[in-house]
């Protein structure tokens, strides 16, 4: 056996080499941050991560001590996030609202290191973006239970904004109010359209009056200005503890699987073709001609091309009545061959067509 200071000699130089290889690797973690601050994604991407891992993994011969480089690439990947994550500060992302909003807590998982920007509306918020006030704006889209969000898909049709990512935040509804507050003296409950939507059977049980606010979490800054026993708040858990209100029943809403998805809108759209194929999705909107099988034709299209339609939506187009464009969420790689023939072929029926985005769906937590 060689002598511990050849042993210590030869680790010496194998430390330098892996110098010199971290300093790069973590010059192109460098690009990927940016990339990700231009397109409004995430640090943060788990599937990648995990599949890294698995790949490199397999490389290591000796099966007693893969596991230990598999803890080594994990906190090489932490130390990676930790870098992109200084290069990330300061951008700033949008959302509708107020700290404690719903949109407010899936603008703060998407990008922890963001500073966050509110707006009163879904407009303002894309178009602070648009105008490259924001870098980018989390938005929600659709609720499991209320339905979809109809402005904010109007903005995705006419707007010139990308949703590269999409996070589903679960929507759990509490009932919010100041001190001395009690189910018996509550008369009126106030939060945005679509909470009130989603705990109707708990509002008609109890008789109470309702009243709409553009937010949940505006809903509960009201109530804890007004300190009325007799007006309650329908909010986030996060709402309570931020305006310093009791919970006086938790989760009212009569869906126990409540979820909303949440769209990150950016000015690029990301074409990353090393993006993992498993559970991707993208959208379109288009307009077709207002003739006899215009729509089939698309459809068929699609169809022809192997991808699986998930939904199908109209809309009125505001600028011309009675007219309609079409939203569509569809799964698979929009990137491949398939993909690209597919939006080549639809662009020759449809009058307007738009590629609003591509991404994979995360679930909160």
């Amino acid at each position: 056996m060689d002598n511990l200071e050849e042993i210590r000699k030869r680790i010496n130089s194998l430390d330098a080499q892996m110098t010199s290889l971290f300093e790069e690797r973590m010059l192109q973690c460098r690009q990927v941050a940016l990339f990700k601050r231009e397109h409004g994604l995430s640090i943060t991407d788990s599937a990648r991560e995990a599949e890294v891992i698995a790949k490199n993994s397999i490389l290591v011969k000796d099966d007693g001590i893969r596991e230990y480089y598999a803890r080594f690439q994990k906190g090489l990947m932490d130390t990676s996030k930790a870098y992109q994550s200084r290069i990330m500060e300061g951008i700033r992302v949008a959302y509708c609202g107020v700290p404690g909003a719903f949109a407010h807590i899936a603008a703060k998982q998407m990008f922890p290191e963001a500073e966050l920007v509110p707006f009163n509306n879904f407009e303002e918020a894309y178009k602070s973006c648009e105008n490259n006030i924001t870098d980018c704006a989390v938005l929600p889209i659709e609720n499991s239970f209320a339905g979809d969000v109809a402005g904010v898909m109007d903005l995705m049709f006419s707007g010139s904004l990308y949703v590269n990512q999409v996070v589903e935040i679960a929507a759990v509804q509490n009932l919010l109010g100041c001190e001395g507050t009690t189910r018996e003296s509550i008369k009126e409950v106030v939060s945005h359209p679509q909470a009130i939507s989603q705990c109707a059977a708990f509002i008609r049980k109890n008789g109470y009056r309702v009243n709409e606010f553009p937010n949940t979490a505006m809903a509960a800054r009201y109530v804890a200005e007004k300190k009325d026993p007799s007006i309650a708040a329908i909010a986030s858990l996060e709402s309570a503890e931020l305006f310093g209100l009791n919970v006086i029943e938790p989760h009212i809403n009569s869906s126990s699987t409540n979820t909303t998805r949440f769209a990150a809108f950016s000015r690029s759209r990301c074409s990353d073709k090393s993006k993992a194929k498993m559970g991707r999705h993208f959208i379109l909107t288009f307009t077709v001609k207002n003739e006899a099988g215009a729509l089939a034709k698309t459809l068929n299209i699609i169809g022809a091309h192997g991808f699986n339609m998930c939904s199908l939506k109209s809309r009125p187009m505001k600028e011309l009545m009675w007219n309609y464009y079409f939203y569509m969420e569809l799964d698979g790689d929009v990137q491949t061959e398939d993909g690209q023939d597919m939006l080549h072929a639809l662009g020759s029926v449809c009058d307007r067509l738009k590629l609003v985005g591509s991404f994979t769906s995360q679930k909160n937590g």
